[in-house]
């Protein structure tokens, strides 16, 4: 369970190391800050201060430390309860992330002896709807491996300061409803906020992970719907038009963006009976070439490859030497559009045959469509692979 978006992020007062291989600075995860605002608030709870900075052990043993922006002890009126509310402001480093500078809170009880560690949505926390997530229908959205770094941060804190570690953890994130509209949760049936993510607790800039786990989220609520047809889209305007295609329910699209390598790769191990490739046409073109990765700072359209595939759609060498030369991957769509060259249909073939050949024969059938930027489908292919009789 992931968000996922144009741009993804950490907390602000963390003090973590300089990535010394790539010079930028980490961030960390929501997890990571709702566990260090949890340590913070049971603190306090037993002791009546905060520390802060509060310093947690993530999975991998860094020890980062967070300055709170909250703080806050009070008594429930109806119950007479005490409980301890702190906030850490979290920051993703130099990775983009829609989170970032969120306020993740963490408001603890204490529970009678025996309950253990129970974990609460407040808002700005989506809750599960949907099965297929690593987490029950009606759970918070808060992932297996934060809630473990809860639960022992909680029973470190019992054990120093003579607490039991039966607690209530309510996470909550300002403005988080508002910030998951730009996630995948709404599609993947998380509903009224944020997931509180992270397996390492650490937000590595630019790993682009968080987006390729809700990839991988958005094919098993797929599967656990029942979908048999997923399409895997570039963007907005290719889903768009495989729904006007295909009628495709919301929840069998997967926005891959530049990620095709990482959809195939997780329907190989996670097969549906059919997968469509919807993307611009230059994008797609990378895949034809053998690109998985279909970012423009990790891979360029090949001119010289389409002038091969115009060729072999009937070219003449003065064509195949103008697409060679083409300024772009439309440009040369529309050199051969005006001589009746299919370059559309040939490199909707050839992606369509790139990726069955990363499938490695799982059963599913592919095809792909390629759209220019105003979802004009300009190439296409027919259904190919295991069960496309069936498809």
């Amino acid at each position: 369970m992931a968000e996922s978006g144009a741009a993804r992020g950490a907390e602000g007062g963390g003090r973590g190391a300089q990535l010394k291989h790539t010079g930028l600075r980490p961030g960390w995860t929501t997890g990571a800050c709702a566990t260090a605002a949890a340590t913070a608030a049971y603190s306090a709870l037993l002791t009546g201060d905060f520390p802060d900075p509060v310093t947690i052990t993530l999975p991998k043993g860094q020890t980062p430390s967070f300055a709170l922006a909250a703080e806050e002890l009070g008594t429930d009126t109806s119950t007479g309860a005490e409980w301890a509310m702190a906030g850490i402001v979290k920051d993703a480093g130099d990775d983009p992330d829609v989170t970032h500078g969120a306020l993740i809170r963490a408001t603890v009880r204490t529970l009678p002896p025996g309950s253990g560690v129970v974990f609460r949505a407040g808002p700005g926390v989506g809750t599960v709807t949907r099965p297929g997530l690593p987490l029950d229908v009606g759970e918070p959205a808060i992932n297996p491996v934060p809630r473990r770094m809860m639960r022992e941060h909680i029973a470190e804190v019992a054990a120093r300061h003579g607490g039991t570690g039966d607690v209530e953890i309510t996470v909550s994130a300002d403005h988080g409803e508002e910030i998951a509209r730009s996630t995948w949760n709404p599609r993947l049936g998380i509903l009224g906020g944020l997931s509180i993510l992270g397996t390492t607790g650490v937000v590595v800039p630019y790993s682009c992970s968080a987006w390729i786990d809700s990839i991988r989220r958005g094919v098993d609520v797929a599967r656990a719907a029942g979908r048999t047809h997923l399409a895997g889209c570039t963007g907005s305007t290719s889903e768009r038009t495989v729904v006007a295609e295909y009628g495709l329910p919301e929840d069998a699209l997967l926005d891959m963006g530049d990620f095709a390598g990482a959809v195939l790769k997780y329907v190989r191990r996670h097969p549906v009976p059919r997968l469509t490739v919807c993307g611009g046409f230059a994008k797609l073109s990378k895949l034809a070439a053998g690109h998985l990765d279909l970012h423009s700072g990790r891979s360029q359209v090949d001119k010289g490859f389409l002038a091969s595939l115009a060729r072999d759609g009937g070219a003449d060498d003065a064509l195949a030497s103008s697409v060679a030369e083409a300024n772009t991957g439309l440009a040369a769509l529309q050199l051969c559009a005006a001589r009746s060259v299919p370059l559309g249909d040939l490199v909707a073939a050839k992606a369509r045959d790139q990726a069955l050949g990363v499938l490695r024969g799982a059963p599913v059938a592919v095809d792909v469509l390629c759209v220019d930027r105003a979802g004009t489908v300009v190439g296409r292919c027919a259904v190919a692979g295991p069960g496309a009789g069936r498809a």
